[in-house]
Protein backbone atom coordinates (compact mmCIF):
# COMPACT_ATOMS: atom_id res chain seq x y z
CA UNK A 1 0.00 0.00 0.00
CA UNK A 2 1.05 3.59 -0.63
CA UNK A 3 1.94 6.07 2.11
CA UNK A 4 -1.27 7.96 1.41
CA UNK A 5 -3.34 4.80 1.97
CA UNK A 6 -1.62 4.07 5.28
CA UNK A 7 -2.09 7.66 6.47
CA UNK A 8 -5.78 7.49 5.54
CA UNK A 9 -6.18 4.24 7.51
CA UNK A 10 -4.37 5.74 10.52
CA UNK A 11 -6.50 8.90 10.35
CA UNK A 12 -9.75 6.89 10.24
CA UNK A 13 -8.56 4.70 13.13
CA UNK A 14 -7.67 7.60 15.44
CA UNK A 15 -10.92 9.35 14.52
CA UNK A 16 -12.73 6.24 15.69
CA UNK A 17 -10.76 6.30 18.93
CA UNK A 18 -11.65 9.97 19.41
CA UNK A 19 -15.36 9.24 18.91
CA UNK A 20 -15.08 6.46 21.50
CA UNK A 21 -13.83 8.96 24.06
CA UNK A 22 -10.05 8.54 23.87
CA UNK A 23 -8.31 11.66 25.28
CA UNK A 24 -7.20 14.12 22.60
CA UNK A 25 -3.57 13.85 23.82
CA UNK A 26 -3.48 10.15 22.97
CA UNK A 27 -5.35 10.65 19.69
CA UNK A 28 -2.78 13.20 18.49
CA UNK A 29 0.07 11.04 19.80
CA UNK A 30 -1.15 7.90 18.00
CA UNK A 31 -1.65 9.80 14.76
CA UNK A 32 1.74 11.53 14.97
CA UNK A 33 3.63 8.31 15.77
CA UNK A 34 1.81 6.31 13.10
CA UNK A 35 2.37 8.90 10.39
CA UNK A 36 6.00 9.41 11.47
CA UNK A 37 6.63 5.68 10.97
CA UNK A 38 4.99 5.79 7.53
CA UNK A 39 6.97 8.78 6.21
CA UNK A 40 10.21 7.93 8.01
CA UNK A 41 10.22 10.87 10.44
CA UNK A 42 12.34 10.05 13.51
CA UNK A 43 10.40 9.37 16.70
CA UNK A 44 12.74 11.36 18.92
CA UNK A 45 10.87 14.54 17.84
CA UNK A 46 8.31 14.20 20.60
CA UNK A 47 10.97 13.84 23.28
CA UNK A 48 12.94 16.77 21.91
CA UNK A 49 9.88 19.00 21.79
CA UNK A 50 8.88 18.02 25.31
CA UNK A 51 12.40 18.90 26.47
CA UNK A 52 12.19 22.25 24.68
CA UNK A 53 8.90 23.04 26.43
CA UNK A 54 10.59 22.57 29.81
CA UNK A 55 13.92 24.14 28.81
CA UNK A 56 12.75 27.22 26.92
CA UNK A 57 9.25 27.68 28.26
CA UNK A 58 9.56 30.05 31.24
CA UNK A 59 6.49 31.88 29.96
CA UNK A 60 4.56 28.61 30.01
CA UNK A 61 5.02 28.42 33.79
CA UNK A 62 2.13 30.88 33.97
CA UNK A 63 -0.19 28.20 32.60
CA UNK A 64 -0.20 25.77 35.58
CA UNK A 65 0.01 28.70 38.00
CA UNK A 66 -3.15 30.34 36.65
CA UNK A 67 -4.90 26.96 36.70
CA UNK A 68 -3.91 26.67 40.36
CA UNK A 69 -5.14 30.22 40.97
CA UNK A 70 -8.59 29.31 39.65
CA UNK A 71 -8.78 26.28 41.94
CA UNK A 72 -7.70 28.31 44.97
CA UNK A 73 -10.20 31.08 44.21
CA UNK A 74 -12.98 28.51 43.93
CA UNK A 75 -11.94 26.61 47.04
CA UNK A 76 -11.76 29.77 49.15
CA UNK A 77 -15.29 30.85 48.23
CA UNK A 78 -14.25 33.96 46.28
CA UNK A 79 -15.85 32.62 43.08
CA UNK A 80 -19.21 32.31 44.88
CA UNK A 81 -18.94 35.91 46.09
CA UNK A 82 -18.33 37.10 42.51
CA UNK A 83 -21.46 35.30 41.30
CA UNK A 84 -23.49 36.79 44.18
CA UNK A 85 -22.38 40.27 43.14
CA UNK A 86 -23.29 39.65 39.50
CA UNK A 87 -26.76 38.46 40.51
CA UNK A 88 -27.32 41.46 42.79
CA UNK A 89 -26.57 43.75 39.84
CA UNK A 90 -28.62 41.88 37.22
CA UNK A 91 -31.29 39.89 39.10
CA UNK A 92 -33.95 42.61 38.59
CA UNK A 93 -33.89 42.01 34.81
CA UNK A 94 -35.69 39.18 33.02
CA UNK A 95 -33.06 36.49 32.67
CA UNK A 96 -31.02 38.20 35.35
CA UNK A 97 -29.70 35.01 36.94
CA UNK A 98 -28.58 33.68 33.54
CA UNK A 99 -26.95 37.03 32.78
CA UNK A 100 -25.31 36.90 36.19
CA UNK A 101 -23.91 33.47 35.32
CA UNK A 102 -22.35 34.95 32.17
CA UNK A 103 -21.01 37.91 34.16
CA UNK A 104 -19.62 35.58 36.82
CA UNK A 105 -17.89 33.61 34.06
CA UNK A 106 -16.22 36.81 32.88
CA UNK A 107 -15.09 37.74 36.40
CA UNK A 108 -13.82 34.24 37.18
CA UNK A 109 -12.05 34.04 33.81
CA UNK A 110 -10.21 37.24 34.72
CA UNK A 111 -8.54 35.28 37.53
CA UNK A 112 -8.30 31.69 36.33
CA UNK A 113 -7.52 32.04 32.60
CA UNK A 114 -9.19 28.70 31.87
CA UNK A 115 -12.35 27.99 29.90
CA UNK A 116 -13.05 24.53 31.33
CA UNK A 117 -12.41 25.68 34.92
CA UNK A 118 -14.77 28.62 34.37
CA UNK A 119 -17.51 26.39 32.93
CA UNK A 120 -17.18 23.77 35.65
CA UNK A 121 -17.06 26.25 38.54
CA UNK A 122 -19.90 28.55 37.49
CA UNK A 123 -22.00 25.70 36.09
CA UNK A 124 -21.83 23.67 39.30
CA UNK A 125 -22.68 26.74 41.40
CA UNK A 126 -25.44 28.40 39.40
CA UNK A 127 -27.10 25.59 37.43
CA UNK A 128 -29.10 24.39 40.47
CA UNK A 129 -30.06 27.99 41.27
CA UNK A 130 -31.26 28.58 37.71
CA UNK A 131 -33.40 25.44 37.82
CA UNK A 132 -34.96 26.66 41.08
CA UNK A 133 -35.48 30.03 39.40
CA UNK A 134 -37.66 28.52 36.67
CA UNK A 135 -35.13 28.27 33.83
CA UNK A 136 -35.09 25.38 31.39
CA UNK A 137 -32.31 22.97 32.43
CA UNK A 138 -31.00 22.84 28.85
CA UNK A 139 -30.71 26.61 28.68
CA UNK A 140 -29.04 26.71 32.10
CA UNK A 141 -26.39 24.18 31.13
CA UNK A 142 -25.84 25.82 27.72
CA UNK A 143 -25.37 29.19 29.49
CA UNK A 144 -22.55 27.77 31.62
CA UNK A 145 -20.93 26.23 28.54
CA UNK A 146 -21.13 29.46 26.54
CA UNK A 147 -19.97 31.63 29.43
CA UNK A 148 -16.82 29.56 29.75
CA UNK A 149 -15.70 30.52 26.24
CA UNK A 150 -14.38 33.87 27.53
CA UNK A 151 -11.88 31.96 29.68
CA UNK A 152 -9.24 32.05 26.93
CA UNK A 153 -9.92 35.65 25.84
CA UNK A 154 -10.28 37.72 29.01
CA UNK A 155 -6.81 38.02 30.56
CA UNK A 156 -5.06 36.15 32.00
CA UNK A 157 -5.50 33.58 29.24
CA UNK A 158 -3.67 30.25 29.20
CA UNK A 159 -3.96 29.98 25.40
CA UNK A 160 -2.63 33.52 24.94
CA UNK A 161 0.43 32.37 26.87
CA UNK A 162 0.91 29.42 24.53
CA UNK A 163 0.30 31.59 21.44
CA UNK A 164 2.80 34.21 22.59
CA UNK A 165 5.35 31.51 23.33
CA UNK A 166 4.94 29.94 19.87
CA UNK A 167 4.88 33.17 17.85
CA UNK A 168 7.38 35.13 19.94
CA UNK A 169 4.88 37.88 20.78
CA UNK A 170 4.70 39.84 24.07
CA UNK A 171 2.27 37.94 26.26
CA UNK A 172 1.41 41.09 28.21
CA UNK A 173 0.34 42.79 24.94
CA UNK A 174 -1.83 39.79 24.06
CA UNK A 175 -3.48 39.93 27.47
CA UNK A 176 -4.29 43.62 27.10
CA UNK A 177 -5.56 43.10 23.55
CA UNK A 178 -8.06 40.53 24.80
CA UNK A 179 -9.81 42.86 27.28
CA UNK A 180 -12.26 44.63 24.94
CA UNK A 181 -13.08 41.60 22.71
CA UNK A 182 -13.64 39.47 25.83
CA UNK A 183 -15.93 42.13 27.30
CA UNK A 184 -17.90 42.30 24.04
CA UNK A 185 -18.32 38.51 24.11
CA UNK A 186 -19.77 38.75 27.63
CA UNK A 187 -22.16 41.56 26.64
CA UNK A 188 -23.30 39.71 23.48
CA UNK A 189 -24.11 36.57 25.47
CA UNK A 190 -25.90 38.62 28.13
CA UNK A 191 -28.04 40.17 25.42
CA UNK A 192 -28.93 36.71 24.14
CA UNK A 193 -29.83 35.66 27.71
CA UNK A 194 -32.17 38.62 28.04
CA UNK A 195 -33.89 37.99 24.70
CA UNK A 196 -34.40 34.25 25.20
CA UNK A 197 -35.49 34.61 28.84
CA UNK A 198 -37.92 37.40 27.98
CA UNK A 199 -39.47 35.37 25.16
CA UNK A 200 -39.94 32.36 27.48
CA UNK A 201 -40.67 34.38 30.66
CA UNK A 202 -37.98 32.51 32.57
CA UNK A 203 -36.60 33.55 35.92
CA UNK A 204 -37.85 35.14 39.11
CA UNK A 205 -37.07 38.83 39.39
CA UNK A 206 -35.53 40.35 42.49
CA UNK A 207 -35.77 43.98 43.47
CA UNK A 208 -32.79 46.10 42.55
CA UNK A 209 -31.34 47.03 45.92
CA UNK A 210 -28.34 49.38 46.11
CA UNK A 211 -27.68 48.00 49.60
CA UNK A 212 -27.58 44.41 48.29
CA UNK A 213 -25.26 45.48 45.46
CA UNK A 214 -22.98 47.22 47.96
CA UNK A 215 -23.10 44.26 50.33
CA UNK A 216 -22.18 41.73 47.67
CA UNK A 217 -19.50 44.08 46.27
CA UNK A 218 -17.92 44.15 49.73
CA UNK A 219 -18.19 40.36 49.81
CA UNK A 220 -16.42 40.10 46.45
CA UNK A 221 -13.66 42.58 47.27
CA UNK A 222 -10.98 39.90 47.31
CA UNK A 223 -11.95 38.81 43.80
CA UNK A 224 -11.85 42.39 42.54
CA UNK A 225 -8.47 42.87 44.20
CA UNK A 226 -7.06 39.75 42.49
CA UNK A 227 -8.38 40.88 39.09
CA UNK A 228 -7.04 44.39 39.56
CA UNK A 229 -3.68 43.10 40.74
CA UNK A 230 -3.20 40.94 37.64
CA UNK A 231 -4.32 43.59 35.17
CA UNK A 232 -2.42 46.43 36.87
CA UNK A 233 0.80 44.46 37.13
CA UNK A 234 0.74 43.31 33.51
CA UNK A 235 -0.49 46.60 32.03
CA UNK A 236 2.09 48.70 33.86
CA UNK A 237 4.88 46.21 33.28
CA UNK A 238 5.52 45.77 37.02
CA UNK A 239 5.68 42.02 36.50
CA UNK A 240 5.48 39.51 33.68
CA UNK A 241 2.48 37.20 33.16
CA UNK A 242 4.46 34.39 34.82
CA UNK A 243 5.24 36.61 37.81
CA UNK A 244 1.60 37.73 37.92
CA UNK A 245 0.52 34.09 38.06
CA UNK A 246 2.93 33.43 40.93
CA UNK A 247 1.64 36.48 42.81
CA UNK A 248 -2.01 35.40 42.46
CA UNK A 249 -1.18 31.88 43.65
CA UNK A 250 0.45 33.32 46.74
CA UNK A 251 -2.53 35.64 47.21
CA UNK A 252 -4.99 32.75 46.90
CA UNK A 253 -3.15 30.58 49.45
CA UNK A 254 -2.71 33.40 51.98
CA UNK A 255 -6.33 34.55 51.73
CA UNK A 256 -7.71 31.01 51.94
CA UNK A 257 -5.62 29.93 54.93
CA UNK A 258 -6.15 33.17 56.90
CA UNK A 259 -9.88 33.37 56.17
CA UNK A 260 -10.68 29.86 57.43
CA UNK A 261 -9.95 30.45 61.15
CA UNK A 262 -11.34 34.00 60.99
CA UNK A 263 -14.58 32.66 59.57
CA UNK A 264 -14.76 30.02 62.29
CA UNK A 265 -14.21 32.60 65.03
CA UNK A 266 -16.97 34.79 63.61
CA UNK A 267 -19.33 31.81 63.55
CA UNK A 268 -20.79 32.75 60.17
CA UNK A 269 -22.60 30.15 58.09
CA UNK A 270 -21.23 30.90 54.62
CA UNK A 271 -23.85 28.67 52.98
CA UNK A 272 -26.67 30.96 54.13
CA UNK A 273 -28.30 33.49 51.80
CA UNK A 274 -26.75 36.91 51.31
CA UNK A 275 -29.68 38.64 53.04
CA UNK A 276 -29.18 36.48 56.15
CA UNK A 277 -25.50 37.32 56.61
CA UNK A 278 -24.47 40.32 58.68
CA UNK A 279 -22.65 43.00 56.73
CA UNK A 280 -19.34 42.55 58.54
CA UNK A 281 -19.37 38.82 57.77
CA UNK A 282 -19.19 39.56 54.04
CA UNK A 283 -15.62 40.80 54.43
CA UNK A 284 -14.30 37.33 55.20
CA UNK A 285 -14.69 34.41 52.78
CA UNK A 286 -15.05 30.75 53.69
CA UNK A 287 -11.39 29.90 53.19
CA UNK A 288 -9.75 26.52 53.59
CA UNK A 289 -7.32 24.71 55.87
CA UNK A 290 -3.60 24.61 55.18
CA UNK A 291 -3.98 20.84 54.98
CA UNK A 292 -6.26 21.29 51.93
CA UNK A 293 -3.57 23.05 49.88
CA UNK A 294 -1.76 19.86 48.71
CA UNK A 295 -4.98 18.39 47.28
CA UNK A 296 -5.74 21.62 45.39
CA UNK A 297 -2.18 21.76 44.07
CA UNK A 298 -2.38 18.08 43.08
CA UNK A 299 -5.51 18.64 40.98
CA UNK A 300 -3.94 21.60 39.18
CA UNK A 301 -0.76 19.62 38.63
CA UNK A 302 -2.76 16.85 36.96
CA UNK A 303 -4.21 19.34 34.46
CA UNK A 304 -0.81 20.91 33.81
CA UNK A 305 0.67 17.43 33.41
CA UNK A 306 -1.77 16.83 30.56
CA UNK A 307 -1.30 20.20 28.86
CA UNK A 308 2.52 20.15 28.74
CA UNK A 309 2.90 16.90 26.77
CA UNK A 310 -0.08 17.97 24.64
CA UNK A 311 1.89 21.04 23.58
CA UNK A 312 4.91 18.92 22.68
CA UNK A 313 2.89 16.29 20.80
CA UNK A 314 0.92 18.96 18.95
CA UNK A 315 4.19 20.50 17.75
CA UNK A 316 5.23 17.07 16.46
CA UNK A 317 1.85 16.83 14.71
CA UNK A 318 2.57 20.19 13.12
CA UNK A 319 5.92 18.84 11.87
CA UNK A 320 4.25 15.74 10.42
CA UNK A 321 1.66 17.88 8.65
CA UNK A 322 4.49 20.00 7.27
CA UNK A 323 6.28 16.91 5.98
CA UNK A 324 3.04 15.75 4.33
CA UNK A 325 2.67 19.10 2.60
CA UNK A 326 -0.42 20.24 4.54
CA UNK A 327 1.26 23.49 5.53
CA UNK A 328 2.05 24.19 1.90
CA UNK A 329 -1.52 23.44 0.82
CA UNK A 330 -3.01 25.73 3.46
CA UNK A 331 -0.43 28.40 2.70
CA UNK A 332 -1.13 28.25 -1.04
CA UNK A 333 -4.87 28.47 -0.34
CA UNK A 334 -4.45 31.61 1.73
CA UNK A 335 -1.98 33.25 -0.65
CA UNK A 336 -4.39 32.56 -3.48
CA UNK A 337 -6.98 34.72 -1.78
CA UNK A 338 -4.81 37.70 -2.61
CA UNK A 339 -5.88 40.44 -0.23
CA UNK A 340 -6.26 41.60 3.38
CA UNK A 341 -9.85 40.58 4.08
CA UNK A 342 -9.93 37.46 1.85
CA UNK A 343 -6.86 36.10 3.67
CA UNK A 344 -8.20 37.08 7.09
CA UNK A 345 -11.64 35.54 6.62
CA UNK A 346 -10.26 32.40 4.97
CA UNK A 347 -8.00 31.95 7.99
CA UNK A 348 -11.03 32.45 10.24
CA UNK A 349 -12.94 29.77 8.32
CA UNK A 350 -10.03 27.34 8.75
CA UNK A 351 -9.89 28.04 12.49
CA UNK A 352 -13.66 27.64 12.83
CA UNK A 353 -13.73 24.26 11.05
CA UNK A 354 -10.69 23.05 13.02
CA UNK A 355 -12.31 24.11 16.28
CA UNK A 356 -15.27 21.86 15.49
CA UNK A 357 -13.09 18.75 15.82
CA UNK A 358 -10.07 19.78 17.93
CA UNK A 359 -9.46 21.48 21.27
CA UNK A 360 -8.13 25.05 21.13
CA UNK A 361 -4.62 24.11 22.25
CA UNK A 362 -3.75 21.79 19.33
CA UNK A 363 -5.59 24.16 16.95
CA UNK A 364 -3.34 26.98 18.15
CA UNK A 365 -0.12 25.00 18.06
CA UNK A 366 -0.79 23.44 14.65
CA UNK A 367 -2.36 26.34 12.75
CA UNK A 368 -0.98 29.55 14.25
CA UNK A 369 2.57 29.06 12.85
CA UNK A 370 1.04 28.46 9.41
CA UNK A 371 -1.64 31.15 9.30
CA UNK A 372 -0.08 34.02 11.25
CA UNK A 373 2.92 34.69 8.92
CA UNK A 374 0.69 34.70 5.84
CA UNK A 375 -1.76 37.08 7.52
CA UNK A 376 1.14 39.34 8.48
CA UNK A 377 2.37 39.33 4.86
CA UNK A 378 -0.86 41.01 3.71
CA UNK A 379 -0.75 43.61 6.46
CA UNK A 380 -2.74 42.05 9.33
CA UNK A 381 -1.30 43.22 12.64
CA UNK A 382 0.16 40.19 14.52
CA UNK A 383 -1.55 41.13 17.79
CA UNK A 384 -4.87 41.71 16.05
CA UNK A 385 -4.59 38.38 14.24
CA UNK A 386 -3.79 36.63 17.52
CA UNK A 387 -7.00 37.97 19.05
CA UNK A 388 -9.07 37.07 15.97
CA UNK A 389 -7.50 33.60 15.89
CA UNK A 390 -8.19 32.90 19.56
CA UNK A 391 -11.71 34.32 19.60
CA UNK A 392 -12.40 31.81 16.82
CA UNK A 393 -10.71 29.07 18.83
CA UNK A 394 -12.86 29.96 21.85
CA UNK A 395 -16.03 29.63 19.77
CA UNK A 396 -14.96 26.06 19.06
CA UNK A 397 -15.63 25.25 22.72
CA UNK A 398 -19.38 25.25 22.02
CA UNK A 399 -19.26 24.08 18.39
CA UNK A 400 -20.25 20.45 17.75
CA UNK A 401 -19.13 17.76 17.28
CA UNK A 402 -16.30 18.42 19.75
CA UNK A 403 -17.34 21.42 21.83
CA UNK A 404 -15.28 20.80 24.99
CA UNK A 405 -17.34 23.19 27.13
CA UNK A 406 -20.50 21.34 26.14
CA UNK A 407 -19.01 18.13 27.52
CA UNK A 408 -17.85 19.90 30.69
CA UNK A 409 -21.25 21.53 31.22
CA UNK A 410 -22.99 18.22 30.58
CA UNK A 411 -20.76 16.56 33.16
CA UNK A 412 -21.32 19.10 35.96
CA UNK A 413 -25.05 19.61 35.33
CA UNK A 414 -26.16 16.12 34.33
CA UNK A 415 -27.89 17.40 31.17
CA UNK A 416 -27.12 15.12 28.16
CA UNK A 417 -24.75 16.59 25.59
CA UNK A 418 -27.17 16.60 22.66
CA UNK A 419 -29.87 18.36 24.69
CA UNK A 420 -27.59 21.37 25.11
CA UNK A 421 -27.24 22.02 21.41
CA UNK A 422 -30.55 23.85 20.87
CA UNK A 423 -29.63 26.73 23.17
CA UNK A 424 -25.86 26.64 22.72
CA UNK A 425 -26.48 27.37 19.03
CA UNK A 426 -28.09 30.70 19.98
CA UNK A 427 -24.99 31.68 21.91
CA UNK A 428 -22.90 30.54 18.98
CA UNK A 429 -24.56 33.12 16.73
CA UNK A 430 -23.96 35.93 19.23
CA UNK A 431 -20.27 35.00 19.58
CA UNK A 432 -19.74 34.80 15.82
CA UNK A 433 -21.17 38.32 15.48
CA UNK A 434 -18.56 39.60 17.94
CA UNK A 435 -15.86 37.63 16.12
CA UNK A 436 -16.69 39.29 12.79
CA UNK A 437 -16.86 42.71 14.46
CA UNK A 438 -13.39 42.26 15.99
CA UNK A 439 -12.03 41.09 12.61
CA UNK A 440 -13.38 44.19 10.85
CA UNK A 441 -12.31 46.56 13.63
CA UNK A 442 -8.65 46.05 14.64
CA UNK A 443 -8.83 48.95 17.12
CA UNK A 444 -11.02 46.82 19.39
CA UNK A 445 -7.94 44.69 20.03
CA UNK A 446 -5.23 47.33 19.72
CA UNK A 447 -6.59 50.52 21.27
CA UNK A 448 -5.56 49.72 24.86
CA UNK A 449 -1.97 48.89 23.99
CA UNK A 450 0.28 51.67 25.30
CA UNK A 451 2.52 51.82 22.20
CA UNK A 452 -0.23 51.78 19.56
Amino acid sequence: MTDGTWITIISIAVTGLFMLGTPVLLVIFYWSVGCSLVIGLTLDNAGNELLNVFKDGFALLAMPLFILTGDLINKSGIAKRLSDFAYACLGWLRGGLAMAAIGACGLFAAISGSNSATTATIGSMLHPEMIKGGYDERFSAATAAAGGTVGIIIPPSIIFIVYGFLMNLPISDLFIAGIIPGTLMVLAMMSMCFVVSTMNKWGYLIKLSPFRVLKTAVGAWLGFFAIGLVLWGIYTGKFSPTEAAGVTVGFGIIVGVISYPLNKMMGTNQSSAVDEKPFFAMIVVEGFRAADVPSVVGRSAQIAGILTPLIAVSIVMQQVLGALGASQVIGDLLRGMGGYYPVLFTAMAIVFVSGMILESLPVTIILAPILAPIAASVGVDPIHFAVVFLVGASIGFITPPYGLNLYVASGVTGVPYFRLLRYSTLYLFSLISVWVLVAFTPDLALMLLPDR
